[in-house]
């Protein structure tokens, strides 16, 4: 006997292409008694859900089973966990990189001072070339240039 029909279908089936209709072909062709040799193999393929019992489903007293094994009285109930909570583990992190990053500057600073402390308005001033802004204009500003000692030793 040619079997090219469920040879086509098996092809199909494999390519994902058959309907509901061919795959209850197959599933028939396969429940018979006699396959020939060339597609036994996919005899078990087609025809697990006749060998299934119906024993594997679950019964109604499944929960009491279950919890007579477990010994609980009740089943464990979920908390509600507030969003400080969830958020907690990232305020921590931000903490830590917040440490380190204030160590580091510290560290940074201690390092590449060696002992010269300036005022912060006389290194603005070096800097920028003008006014501190800390001396606003209630302050007098000395605008006599005054020329080195030096030089007055030298007359």
């Amino acid at each position: 006997m040619d079997y090219k029909y469920i040879e086509q279908l098996l092809e199909r089936y494999w390519n994902c292409e058959t309907s509901l209709e061919e795959e209850q072909i197959l599933r028939t062709f396969f429940s018979q008694k006699e396959v020939p040799a060339s597609l036994l193999k996919y005899k078990d393929l087609f025809c697990y859900e006749q060998t299934e019992t119906a024993d594997d489903t679950l019964g109604d007293d499944f929960d009491a089973r279950m919890m007579a094994l477990v010994n609980e009285p009740e089943p464990v109930k979920a908390r509600t966990i507030s969003l400080a909570q969830r958020l907690m583990p990232l305020f921590k992190a931000a903490a830590v990189v917040a440490i380190f990053l204030t160590l580091g500057n510290a560290a940074q600073v201690a390092f590449t001072d060696n002992g010269k402390q300036e005022p912060a308005a006389a290194t603005y001033q070096k800097t920028q070339g003008g006014q501190s802004v800390a001396m606003g204009d209630t302050a007098k500003v000395d605008t006599v240039k005054h020329a080195p000692a030096t030089a007055k030793i030298m007359e």
